[in-house]
């Protein structure tokens, strides 16, 4: 695919470079505000950047130190005033039981490209996916049958322990993320194998943090599932896409036709990725249907590496064309980066959202 809207690298850094140099021979001992030039743009409070919220999912930070505290820290490193909040963090801030295999699995990596790898070469080994502190890690199966009855245990005291929260400390929690200038706009509890009660605790909270959606895997089921539950507190449930897409057989009318509270977290890189087509022209489509997409740069299906993450710039996402159709027609669409190509050992997460985030500003700007 040809892309002209695409910003290499190279010419972001430029543009940058340029801009700051600009601001470095602005004229000193100005006398008045008459005398003054009218700033090229008003300034810009947090990470909204003509009328574009940008923001990023905190899975993003999956290989850091997860928790509320270590959130709002690289938001700050990042300038981002809006998140996609991975439930992990919020459970633990809220006080969550803790998982009694946590310290057996506690070293772990969290990272998916590791665990990728792990199932390649072990091709006739089960896993499944253990919640250890904010985040989770894949294991083997099976289980001792000790470890078995204290997961069991586990489930239940989570449970109970949700049904019955106050939602004052979830107050608590919204607070703490605004007194540090960031809000939640969904939280991804991912609660469709939940019980019902479950659900309907995903949703309350989700709304008493300010979120407007809960975040779930896309698929008919899932949708017909969480509708009730997102009606009832007049929220969203967002579905989420990987490649979906790219099966012919899936159909997207019939998940939306569902409740008109399901809406879409609309990935435009795995749409990309897996089908090759232009995710500036779904989104046209079917924007008032959109909640919030996640960006990132891929390959595409036709390229070698297929469908490949990629550093932004480097790949052929056209992120620029999605983003000027998104200002251009004023969609009130969140954007968030999900940061999922590999760091550099130079480099940290932390750093990289924080390169997405001006990546995407000058687009924009």
């Amino acid at each position: 695919m040809e892309n002209n809207n695409k910003i290499t690298r190279r010419k972001f850094f430029t543009a940058s470079t340029t801009a700051l140099a600009a601001v470095a021979i602005v004229p000193s001992g100005l006398t008045s505000c008459a005398e003054a030039p009218a700033p090229a743009a008003p300034i810009e409070v947090g990470s909204k950047f003509n009328g574009v919220q940008i923001g990023t999912i905190t899975y993003s930070w999956r290989t850091l130190p997860g928790g509320l505290a270590n959130i709002l820290k690289y938001c700050k490193t990042a300038g981002i005033s809006s998140i996609e909040l991975m439930s992990g963090d919020l459970e633990e801030y809220l006080g969550i039981p803790a998982n009694p295999l946590a310290e057996a699995f506690a070293g772990v990596s969290r990272d998916p490209m590791q665990a990728q790898a792990i199932r390649a070469a072990n091709p006739n080994q089960q896993f499944t996916y253990l919640a250890v502190g904010s985040g989770y890690v894949m294991v083997p199966l099976p289980f001792t049958a000790e470890q078995q009855a204290a997961i069991d245990k586990y489930k239940a005291d989570v449970k109970n322990w949700r049904v019955n929260l106050p939602m004052s400390k979830v107050e608590e929690a919204r607070k703490y993320m605004k007194d540090n200038g960031v809000e939640a706009h969904i939280v991804k509890f991912g609660p469709s194998s939940w019980s019902d009660e479950e659900i309907d605790y995903a949703f309350k909270v989700a709304k008493a943090m300010g979120a407007k959606a809960v975040t779930d895997e896309t698929g008919l089921a899932t949708a017909q599932k969480l509708a009730p539950f997102a009606e009832k507190h007049d929220m969203y449930a967002a579905m989420h896409n990987h490649a979906q897409f790219g099966d012919p057989t899936f159909d997207v009318d019939a998940i939306l036709a569902v409740n008109p509270h399901i809406m879409l977290n609309f990935d435009c890189g795995h749409y990309f990725g897996s089908t090759g087509k232009n995710p500036a022209d779904f989104i046209r489509k079917y924007h008032d249907r959109i909640y919030s997409i996640h960006i990132k740069d891929k390959t595409g299906p036709n390229t070698e590496p297929k469908d490949t993450n990629q550093v932004f710039g480097q790949g052929e996402t056209p992120i620029a064309e999605v983003l000027n159709l998104i200002k251009t027609e004023k969609y009130p669409i969140y954007v968030d980066i999900e940061l999922e190509y590999p760091v550099a050992s130079w480099s940290t997460s932390e750093k990289e959202v924080a390169t997405c985030v001006k990546y995407l500003r000058q687009i924009l700007i």
